[in-house]
């Protein structure tokens, strides 16, 4: 898995035909996830349950398919958005081996001619095109949030407690 040092774009090679490519909308019941398959002609969109073990079933699953096209699967790239389900999915996936990221929310362009629209379905399709740009290392198209270990992670929870705690007044 490559080393993020530079959040602004992807510093591993994008191999299309080798790599396989999967956003995620999340919701608080239920996940749909999109996956661009090496040798496969559609792309793939699924809803599941929120649930990481069916997902990391879901991915096995679409590298079993990409290798009966043909293909050989170097890499498989995971994403989605920042928000209240925080970082420990990226986490999990990436020791499953599964690179996952973690797109910062104000990164994501959003379209005037749909801003009045929001559908699960425009937004995986933004968060696809974002995290394909980003992983060909195009400029400008997402930003990815640092990833903390549990350890760093926990190492702010007494800030943050304490701020929650100033709110409330």
């Amino acid at each position: 898995m490559p080393k993020i040092n530079d959040l602004s774009r992807c510093l591993a090679a994008f191999e299309q035909d080798s790599t396989l490519v999967a956003v995620i909308e999340m919701s608080l019941s239920s996940w749909l996830v999109e996956g661009i398959i090496p040798g496969l002609s559609r792309d793939s969109l699924k809803k599941l349950e929120a649930d990481q073990d069916g997902l990391l079933a879901l991915l096995h699953r679409w590298r079993d398919e990409a290798v009966k096209a043909g293909k050989t699967i170097k890499r498989i790239c995971v994403a989605y958005e920042a928000g209240r389900d925080g970082l420990w999915l990226a986490r999990w996936l990436r020791n499953h081996g599964i690179e996952a990221y973690v797109i910062h929310p104000t990164s994501i362009p959003v379209s005037r001619e749909h801003r009045r629209a929001k559908t699960d379905r425009l937004d995986i399709g933004l968060l696809k095109r974002s995290f394909l740009g980003w992983l060909r290392g195009e400029p400008k198209h997402c930003s990815m949030s640092a990833i903390p270990t549990l350890e760093e992670e926990d190492a702010r929870r007494p800030n943050r407690e304490r701020e929650r705690l100033v709110a409330q007044g």
